[in-house]
């Protein structure tokens, strides 16, 4: 059975370039375009992994994060952020809301499969 992976980020190019890599290691790709989408989203697709910006529209990544664990249902979902920060300090914050790891922008998509394949094992 594919492993399903929700991914949120407001960038269209961020986007399709995640498509394009989970589809083509095997995944179930489902999207969401900023933290609010996100939080809809979750409810029907019941992920194996989230991978998500932090800077956003409506909802940024720090917000959507504490919104999927506050959800008892949901506190077990490895969370991958993937953003252009690299400051230690959102780092922090990320894992404090409950990131399980981070990723830097641009991508390496091997590392980025490692890295799901890691936290789905």
């Amino acid at each position: 059975m594919k492993k399903r992976v929700l991914t949120v980020d407001d960038s269209r190019t961020i986007r399709n370039m995640l498509l394009v890599t989970l589809n083509n290691a095997g995944f179930e790709t489902i999207q969401a375009e900023d933290g609010v989408e996100g939080l809809e989203v979750l409810e029907d697709c019941n992920p194996d992994v989230i991978v998500t910006d932090i800077n956003m529209p409506r909802l940024d990544g720090f917000g959507f994060i504490e919104g999927v664990r506050r959800n008892d249902k949901y506190r077990a979902i490895p969370i991958l952020v993937l953003t252009t920060e690299s400051d230690a300090e959102k780092k922090n914050r990320a894992r404090q809301a409950g990131a399980t790891g981070w990723i830097v922008k641009p991508f390496d998509p091997t590392k980025l499969i490692d890295a799901i394949e890691r936290v789905t094992a």
